[in-house]
Parts: C-alpha cells; sequence; structure tokens
C-alpha cells in the first residue's frame, strides 16, 4: 500500500498516533499532529452542530473543539483524567478532537494495513484508510484530513466566522 502524498511513509512504513475512543483502537497521521492536551473547558458556539463542543483560545489562535465520540456516533460521552484533545494541523488550519485517551506512537509496515471492509449505507468508510493489526490489536486507521475537511466539517467555518 503506497501512502498518499503528505503522510508520514518511508522505508520502515507509516508512523501513526493511536488513540481510544470507546473500546475501540483509532490511528491517525503523526504528521497532523501539532500537540496532546488534557480536555479543559471550551467556549461554546451557539448553533454549532452537536460534535462541535466549542472554541479554544490557543495561544492566540481560535480552535474549534470536535468531540470524535460524538461525530462517530459512539454513545455517552464522559470526560475524564483521562480525556485529551489533540490539536491537529490539517489544510493549513488548527483543530482539536477531543479522543478518551492517547495510546502510543505506532509505525505500520504496508502488510499490517488491510483495506477497511465494505458495510454498504449502514456505515460511512468514506474516511477509512483501512485497518491495522499489530500483534492482537486492531487499529482503525482514519483519514483525519479527509475527515475534518469533509462537506460537514465545514460547519465549523461556518460556526467560527458566527463567533
Amino acid at each position: 500500500m503506497q501512502a498518499s502524498p503528505g503522510q508520514a511513509a518511508n522505508d520502515t512504513g507509516r508512523e501513526l498516533l493511536t488513540f481510544t475512543l470507546g473500546g475501540e483502537e483509532y490511528g491517525i497521521d503523526i504528521l497532523k499532529v501539532q500537540e496532546i492536551r488534557g480536555y479543559d473547558a471550551v467556549t461554546t458556539i451557539a448553533n454549532a452542530p452537536v460534535f462541535i463542543k466549542g472554541v479554544i483560545n490557543l495561544r492566540g489562535i481560535i480552535v474549534p473543539i470536535v468531540d470524535m465520540r460524538i461525530k462517530f456516533k459512539l454513545g455517552s460521552i464522559t470526560y475524564d483524567e483521562t480525556t485529551v484533545v489533540v490539536i491537529l494541523n490539517i489544510a493549513k488550519r488548527v483543530v482539536g478532537i477531543v479522543v478518551d485517551g492517547v495510546s502510543d506512537v505506532i509505525t505500520l509496515k504496508a502488510e499490517e494495513i488491510k483495506p477497511a471492509p465494505e458495510f454498504g449505507a449502514t456505515l460511512d468508510t468514506q474516511y477509512l484508510m483501512g485497518l491495522g493489526t499489530v500483534g492482537e490489536r486492531m487499529i482503525i486507521l482514519v483519514d483525519i484530513e479527509k475527515l475534518m475537511s469533509s462537506r460537514d466539517m465545514e460547519l465549523i467555518e461556518a460556526a467560527e466566522l458566527s463567533a
């Protein structure tokens, strides 16, 4: 499997930051990650989509915060000491995603990445790059840039403009 432009891949594989949401483990391209912070209070934005928790001021930059549990429809949301915000730099924009916890940074070789299965109309797989396997671990690989620049995420811009 070849990496697309802008993704971390080399002869040794693809580097990913892994995080948990619910009982599942996800992986995103490490080159998109700017920093990892503990979850803090956000300023809510009126009329924003439900998955946008609000915005934070990060050293003078207004950063929209997306709760990935809500975005992926994963049920009840509880914020505790392990809840973190991963600050991403995507398409010249800074966005934060709320996840249950960060696991580690891993490198997956091409043979450890399998194509995402097709689920038909019941599950939207357009943001999945595939499934990674590390020993007994199964990691859902998310194309975070595609997800954050998707049509519904354009609502982030509208919410920011009204702030």
